[in-house]
């Protein structure tokens, strides 16, 4: 096994609010894996250190073997093409059509012809079970839940190695987040993505997740399968679990 993630010590602050207080955390290759904890928790935050967005106020993070906050800018630069990043809500660019969002990591990071680019984001907006006539739609036009497909499109733009989403199913309807999870497990298994997904849905951790770190009081409370979490006596795990039997 080899990790792709490495968070050692890590300690955040705002001001005077301490977020975290000495995590420590490991994702191995191939694994679907999920931060969980409640409000506050800072679940997004950590995955924003992971990714190099959010300087942490302590502590070492290593991704892909990069030491994320001591590397140069080029270094930084070609790891970022090495995973794809999905933020809440999506971030599609209003103003552009899917296909436009999604030919925008190709622009911006290879010197593909132009005529490449298109036949590749059409097969990336098949990919994530989107029809053909979505790559003309501007955002607006899209329900919710064909917004997140193109936004995991885009993620998945240029055949990353990680995948980092951020509350993937909020606002989806249960069955609209039903079919997002199948998507999610079918790319990750079939692409050999690692995924990590920071997220309160306890129907997708059930459902596709082989790792679960849950947070809380600044630490990691919990750290295994699904089933270990489940089984924890601590009691925002029990809550938390309360009714997925």
């Amino acid at each position: 096994m080899e990790p792709v993630v490495r968070m050692n010590g890590i300690v955040t602050r705002f001001g005077a609010q301490v977020v975290h207080d000495g995590v420590d955390l490991t994702v191995q290759r191939g694994e679907v894996a999920a931060l969980i904890g409640g409000s506050g928790s800072g679940k997004s935050v950590l995955m924003r250190e992971i990714i190099g967005l959010v300087r942490p106020s302590g502590g070492r993070v290593e991704l892909l073997s990069t030491d994320v906050w001591s590397c140069e800018r080029d270094e930084l630069n070609a790891l970022r093409r090495r995973f794809g990043m999905s933020f809440q809500g999506g971030a599609l660019f209003s103003s552009l059509t899917v296909a436009e969002n999604v030919a925008v990591p190709f622009l911006e990071n290879t010197a593909l012809p132009t005529d490449w680019v298109a036949p590749l984001v059409a097969f990336k907006i098949a990919m994530v079970g989107l029809p053909a006539d979505a790559a003309g739609k501007s955002p607006a036009q899209l329900s919710g839940g064909m917004r997140k497909r193109a936004a995991l499109a885009r993620a998945l733009a240029l055949d990353p190695e990680v995948l980092f989403l951020d509350e993937p199913t909020s606002g989806l309807d249960p069955v609209g987040a039903r079919d997002f999870h199948r998507l999610l497990r079918v790319l990750a298994d079939g692409l050999g993505l690692t995924v990590i997904i920071a997220t309160h849905d306890a129907d997708l951790l059930v459902s596709i997740v082989d790792h679960a770190i849950a947070l809380g009081d600044g630490k990691v409370i919990a750290d295994g399968s699904v089933a270990q979490l489940r089984d924890s006596r601590h009691p925002w795990l029990r809550q938390y679990f309360e009714g997925h039997h």
